[in-house]
């Protein structure tokens, strides 16, 4: 029986920021952070970018907080809230005062799709780069934020890279139509094969079969389809879901003092946007992971940080604040068109989100904005 003041479930970003936000106000309370991962906290967007631009792996650890302990490889299974007790898939117990549960998001998979690696873990990315050799053959499975990152960085090792999603354009959910079919065409520029508005009926390690009976052969194949909340813990307890654990402004999952919920499995009041949001981005996993650790520990500090996400794109970038959704009115201002400039998201002429294309050091002025209500912005 592990006996603890705080117990974090979950030793992600999230779950590491968690315990160094209760360290900076409780020195001394006893911290247990329990993680399925075999490995301690890592940064886990290295896996799609840094790595593959020649980072080395002693980049990816993070610095623990003082004094947790850090059970790795082990998943919590139950929960019981009026024990304050959880049992990890061993039967390990663990008695509790205050627990966080930061559980993160599982990959959304294609039944059946034995081999397909879904890119999410340092174990998934060892797998994925031991086969990406010089010409190796790979298909993508997704044109997304994961999509996209990934194959850009295959195709960057050397490897011939197959992209296949059923989008007119790469990132068509987050981007207006002509900047997502001018990524498309960009990534083909680089040699990327691009089999936009296709589906896949059937994928294993080393083949998929497209819709139309096609069937394209790999050395590997990787899928990055979005994800789904890991919300079954929260769920069996009887805390409230929403595609996502319900937190407010403090993480407080359904009303309780002594149950909190952050990061990507948390859906949480924005009010700038007068709506709740679940995020799944490295900024939100570290302040919303900070602050709510903090409020485990009484800091009483309210969430209402507008989180940011960024991404490269072989030698495009970009970063995006506040709700940026292709299906939102769109308006767009391009010094060089989809190659530099910034499009403003609007809902009933109110700005929503921003998306700055190769503009760098906007996202507090984009930020600004979207908490004035009104406007657009320009470069």
């Amino acid at each position: 029986m592990h006996t603890t003041k705080y117990l974090i479930v979950g030793a992600g970003m999230t779950g590491d920021m968690a315990a160094k936000g209760i360290r900076e106000h409780d020195a001394d309370g006893s911290i247990v952070m329990v993680g399925a991962d075999p490995f301690p906290p890592y940064k886990r967007p290295l896996l799609t970018k840094g790595l593959w631009q020649g980072a080395p792996e002693e980049k990816l650890w993070r610095e623990p907080a003082e004094g947790a302990e850090l059970v790795t490889g082990r998943r919590i299974v139950a929960v019981d809230l009026d024990a304050h007790r959880a049992t990890d898939d061993l039967g390990e117990e663990y008695e509790w005062e205050k627990l966080l549960l930061a559980t993160g998001a599982r990959p959304r998979e294609i039944p059946g799709a034995e081999g397909v690696v879904w890119l999410r873990t340092l174990d998934d990315y060892h797998q994925v780069r031991a086969k990406a050799t010089e010409g190796a053959r790979f298909v993508v499975i997704g044109g997304g934020f994961i999509g996209s990152e990934i194959a850009a960085a295959l195709s960057g090792a050397g490897c011939q890279v197959t992209m296949v999603f059923p989008d007119p354009g790469i990132g068509s959910r987050l981007f207006p139509a002509g900047l997502a079919e001018s990524v498309a065409d960009y990534y083909r520029e680089k040699g990327v094969e691009v089999l936009a508005g296709q589906t896949v009926s059937a994928a294993s390690g080393t083949s998929v079969t497209l819709g139309d009976g096609r069937v394209l052969e790999a050395d590997g194949v990787v899928a990055g389809l979005g994800v789904i909340p890991d919300t079954e813990l929260a769920e069996a307890a009887g805390l409230e879901v929403s595609d996502g654990i319900v937190v407010d402004e403090y993480g407080r999952a359904s009303g309780r003092d002594d149950v909190f919920a952050a990061g990507d499995v948390a859906r949480f009041p924005v009010p700038a946007l007068d709506t709740s949001m679940r995020i799944e981005h490295e900024d939100h996993a570290n302040t919303h992971g900070k602050v709510v650790g903090g409020n485990m520990a009484a800091a009483g500090i309210v969430y209402d940080h507008l989180p940011f996400f960024y991404s490269d794109l072989f030698d495009l970038g970009y970063e995006a604040v506040g709700q940026v959704d292709s299906r939102l009115e769109v308006v767009e201002s391009w010094q060089e068109p989809y190659r530099k400039g910034v499009v403003t998201y609007v809902e009933d002429g109110r700005p929503r989100g921003v998306l700055l294309w190769n503009v760098w050091d906007k996202l507090d002025a984009a930020r600004d904005l979207i908490r004035s209500g009104e406007g657009t912005f320009a470069v």
